[in-house]
């Protein structure tokens, strides 16, 4: 039985026990589906010998060689990770466009007695719904965009008021990346398929009928590129302007960036190459707090020597003026921040 995919959230999809990617392990960990889990009926090795001997010697060899191996192979899987599946367990399956590798694997499944289904086209069929869903758009809830400068709290305010029911879209979160020089996270940054493909969710679960809020990023954050249909809405989109005062601001971000306080040799690095960008007694200075650990006023010097002109020259570009002005003297109580912000909403 085949699938086809109607939908980046097919409701379909929760009719099965397991979504099954028998792609090679480094095409699942550049992108697969929501859940997915991998067992590769040919490993990334396996994979270029066989593609090599399809070239070079041919097709037939290819095939029996492949035949071979995803046997091997899928003996390994219904022996381990699949050991313990019981009659009525429903997978399933797919490759890459829904064709050799699937099918064997599935065929094989199905002669255990399992009831398995294929996705009709694959992964590909699945990356065409993404593509058009965060490219070719629209973003069907009207998009409201939380806008300040670097260090006025504005993922911290938008996870609260997420918390309040309200439609958010976490783009930093969705890119494991808080979006500045010093913005890099543990464990590093998704493909840039597999941030589409998590943001084509996002947008699938949107009540229409409802305002999604998202914030004010650039066209990229940090080595990924913002979707055309994203972009478009965020520049386009009314804004709420945050306006916290600098020493607040450098306090929140000293605070936040805690990974960065400690490990002074990665700001050091950073700092490397910031140095084309500003005077060199400036960077000495920043330098000599760093030295000092003077992590407050390194912070202060950064937001409004780097950041600040840059986001307001970044602003300047995309800002109608027409956007509601939220002033925060502080931030240590992001509960109330949020509730200024909800109430700003509510007079939209």
């Amino acid at each position: 039985m085949t699938v086809e995919l109607n939908g980046v959230s097919d409701p379909r999809f929760d009719g099965f026990d397991d979504i099954i990617d028998v792609r090679a392990p480094a095409e699942f960990a550049e992108d697969h589906l929501p859940g997915a889990i991998n067992l590769p009926v040919l490993d990334d090795a396996e994979r270029a010998r066989v593609g090599t001997i399809y070239k070079q010697v041919s097709p037939f060899d290819a095939r029996k060689i492949g035949a071979a191996l995803v046997a091997a192979n899928a003996a390994r899987h219904i022996s381990g990770a699949l050991a313990d599946k019981r009659g009525g367990w429903r997978p399933l399956v797919y490759c890459w466009r829904g064709g050799q590798r699937s099918g064997s694997f599935a065929e094989i499944l199905g002669q255990i007695g399992w009831r398995v289904s294929r996705i009709q086209g694959g992964y590909k069929s699945w990356r065409r719904l993404v593509v058009e869903r965060v490219q070719n758009g629209p973003i069907l809830s009207p998009v409201i965009v939380l806008d300040g400068n670097t260090g006025s709290a504005k993922t911290a305010i938008l996870s609260r008021l997420a918390a309040l029911g309200h439609q958010v879209i976490d783009l930093e979160g969705l890119a494991n990346h808080r979006g500045s020089l010093f913005g890099a996270m543990l464990g590093g940054q998704p493909s840039q398929k597999m941030f589409e493909g998590r943001l084509a969710v996002a947008l699938d679960a949107l009540d229409p009928a409802r305002p999604v809020l998202v914030e004010a990023e650039s066209s990229r954050i940090g080595s990924i590129a913002v979707p055309k249909a994203m972009w478009q809405g965020i520049c386009t989109a009314p804004r709420l302007h945050l306006q916290v005062p600098v020493q607040a601001r450098a306090a929140f971000t000293a605070k936040t960036y805690e990974d960065m306080v400690e490990d002074p040799d990665r700001v050091s690095r950073i700092l490397d190459l910031m140095a084309p960008l500003h005077p060199a007694e400036r960077i000495e200075s920043w330098r000599g707090m760093l030295f000092e650990r003077d992590w407050q006023g390194l912070s202060e010097g950064l937001l409004r020597d780097h950041y600040d002109p840059r986001y307001n020259s970044h602003r300047a570009r995309h800002d109608d003026g027409c956007g509601r002005t939220i002033m925060l003297q502080g931030l240590s109580d992001l509960d109330a921040a949020a509730g200024a912000v909800e109430a700003a909403l509510a007079r939209m």
